[in-house]
């Protein structure tokens, strides 16, 4: 009997896969825990228009992340921190600062968990931050570390 399953099934396949069991192992374990359904043309036809959505998704989700690179490209984010004396910060400027500052300045809302800096932001000036914006999506900006 020809299934598709709807989760991954140890020895018999991942999720999505059409697979041909034996009547009894599909009637008997796949149906009752719900990890198949019979492959008829009305579920075929579902699952392919599933697949279609779900890769329109994806590439409606790679273009807004390019088009949000574009806009973000080499820009200049402006942190304002307290120092002590020879300019060194009391603490660090961490990415959940650079986040709040970049929502702030452009409008765009990021998580800090997204934002990669070069290395400890320590000192007055400009560093170097990545945007993980999407898989292999990538976009540099630079932090301007200021006196408060």
């Amino acid at each position: 009997m020809k299934v598709i399953l709807l989760a991954d099934v140890k020895g018999s396949g991942k999720k999505g896969d059409t697979v041909n069991v034996s009547d009894g192992y599909a009637k008997n374990f796949l149906f009752p825990k719900k990890l198949a359904i019979p492959l008829t043309a009305q579920a075929e036809n579902d699952r392919k228009n599933q697949i279609a959505a779900q890769q329109f998704h994806k590439e409606t989700e790679l273009a807004a992340a390019r088009q949000l690179r574009a806009s973000l490209k080499d820009r200049h984010i402006k942190v304002t921190a307290k120092a002590g004396q020879g300019g060194r910060l009391f603490g660090s400027v961490t990415s959940r600062e650079v986040a709040e500052a970049l929502a702030a300045q452009t409008g765009t809302t990021l998580d800090k968990r997204k934002i990669e800096l070069k290395g400890d932001i320590k000192t007055f000036g400009t560093f170097e931050a990545e945007l993980r914006l999407y898989t292999g999506v990538t976009a540099r900006i630079f932090v301007d570390v200021g006196e408060e």
